[in-house]
């Protein structure tokens, strides 16, 4: 990583215009006898600007694509945060684009092929730590270093704008270099060299990215499109992912009548959204057919998941409880009904060890998880969610009351999102968005009334310290009681069951 200079060493080489190095001009000389054209009338920051986002944006991708392999919680975490930076790096470089004149025209205008085989050259990497090492090495490294070419050799006051977003791309990618610094601590690897000499050369081919490249006869495609890469059918999943214990039936039992349950529930609820998170990457990765601005608001949605899941997960710890002690299982089979799961054929050790790929996402998939987790899953709980806020913050668990007031906040905007992208989705998916909302509504009541024949099935579950897992639900419930009880535990009243 020695070719990415500090931030503090970028802005000391950000001298003044008389003491400056060489410095570039930005602007295409007039020919002799020959009218001033259109092209002459544009900076060369436009071109740059054009392949630079190319490669961010390809990079965001590839975060996404090769993000379902981590196994480390926070490793999975930090991946999905590292998405939403990325997009930022991206809106960042659009946003600037956006002020020079044409943008419209230059804002997703087509360029050069070889950055296409570059970036396609990275993705393809011999394994997930080869991956690593290649987009926030190699690749990161050479754009880094494009950047702080230009920041010296630009006009530190005519192009003073360009040079501030480039200064807040690269801290972006400082704190990347900086976490793959620590992941190489402890997970130690020398990058393939057959694989590493390949990127070089493809950026060499690109003139290092030091320069715009002219349009040829090819336009570059989305990266992986040309490509038969494929995301893995299962994702990783930390150590002791493997439910010991079916508690949700349990859970949900008592939602209504326990604010123990329900403390519990939330917490654990919260953990199992990390679970949307990684489904999300597939959404980014799969959704190149969509404008950037959708896949900015799914980089968004997906880091506010992932954040729920580790607020969760962060509460229980504050319990003591650990994964290993709950289960981090897959939505297939969070419920730990054994009759549903061999019905289905799922577990975890065979969702966890299945080999392969899983297909691409077609457009009606996208659009099918869109409508339903923002119209139907987010909508649905806004009412038990607010319950839940007031009774903790009424019990005195001001830890779990902030936990839901963020993620309520979060889940408004989620909704704003799914009304935002769910016509044009559904344009590109060929599929009829007519009365989407009433469509919504009644699928929640259905929803509703599948949960209601559940709760009577889950009424029935033997109570008693002889079944392991209602014991287990107890010693959660007490571990919890013991480190922080509630004020309210016996005054609390009776609350809204959950939707679903």
């Amino acid at each position: 990583m020695s070719s990415t200079l500090s931030l503090e060493s970028l802005a000391a080489l950000s001298l003044d215009p008389q003491t400056s190095p060489t410095r570039t001009i930005l602007v295409e000389p007039a020919v002799e006898g020959r009218k001033i054209g259109e092209a002459q009338r544009r900076a060369k920051t436009v071109d740059r600007l054009k392949d630079w986002q190319y490669i961010e944006c390809s990079l965001h991708r590839m975060i996404a694509g090769w993000g379902r392999h981590f196994t480390e919680w926070s490793d999975i975490a930090t991946c999905h945060r590292h998405v939403w930076e990325q997009s930022e790096c991206v809106r960042r470089l659009r946003d600037r684009l956006g002020q020079f004149p044409g943008a419209a025209q230059s804002m997703d205008a087509p360029v050069s092929a070889r950055l296409e085989r570059l970036v396609n050259t990275a993705l393809l990497a011999p394994s997930f730590e080869d991956a690593l090492s290649g987009m926030y090495q190699v690749l990161m490294g050479a754009l880094c270093k494009s950047y702080q070419l230009y920041a010296v050799s630009a006009h530190p006051i005519h192009d003073a704008p360009t040079i501030a977003t480039l200064h807040e791309v690269i801290g972006f990618h400082e704190q990347i270099r900086l976490w793959l610094r620590e992941y190489r601590r402890r997970f130690p690897h020398t990058i393939d060299a057959a694989y590493k000499a390949a990127i070089e050369a493809e950026l060499r081919n690109c003139a290092d990215l030091l320069e715009a490249l002219p349009l040829e006869s090819e336009c570059a495609a989305p990266v992986g499109v040309n490509t038969d890469f494929r995301l893995p059918v299962s994702p990783g999943r930390p150590a002791g992912s493997l439910p010991g214990y079916a508690i949700k039936p349990y859970l949900s039992a008592d939602f209504q009548d326990s604010i123990e349950a329900r403390r519990l529930f939330w917490a654990y609820a919260y953990m199992l959204e990390m679970n949307l998170a990684i489904d999300q990457l597939r959404w980014i990765y799969d959704g190149h057919f969509m404008p950037w601005e959708f896949l900015q608001d799914v980089s968004r949605h997906l880091w506010d998941e992932s954040r729920h899941g580790d607020s969760g997960y962060s509460r229980l710890l504050d319990f003591g409880i650990t994964i290993p002690d709950i289960g981090f299982p897959p939505y297939e089979i969070c419920n730990g009904e054994k009759s549903a799961e061999k019905k289905a054929g799922l577990s975890i050790h065979s969702l966890a060890n299945a080999s392969g790929s899983i297909a691409p996402l077609s457009p009606k998939e996208i659009y099918d998880a869109v409508f339903f987790i923002g119209l139907i899953a987010e909508t649905g709980h806004f009412v038990v969610k607010r319950q839940a806020y007031d009774d903790f913050l009424e019990g005195g668990d001001l830890e779990s009351a902030e936990m839901m007031l963020f993620d309520i906040i979060d889940e408004t905007t989620h909704v704003q999102y799914a009304h935002r992208w769910l016509p044009l989705l559904a344009e590109r998916a060929g599929v009829d968005n007519a009365g989407y909302k009433e469509r919504a509504a009644k699928m929640r009541q259905e929803a509703q009334q599948n949960h209601h024949e559940n709760l009577r099935e889950w009424a029935k579950l033997p109570r008693n310290a002889a079944n392991p897992d209602y014991a287990k639900y107890q010693e959660l419930l007490a571990i919890m009681r013991e480190k922080q009880p509630l004020f309210n535990e016996k005054s609390c009243p009776t609350r809204d069951p959950l939707p679903m």
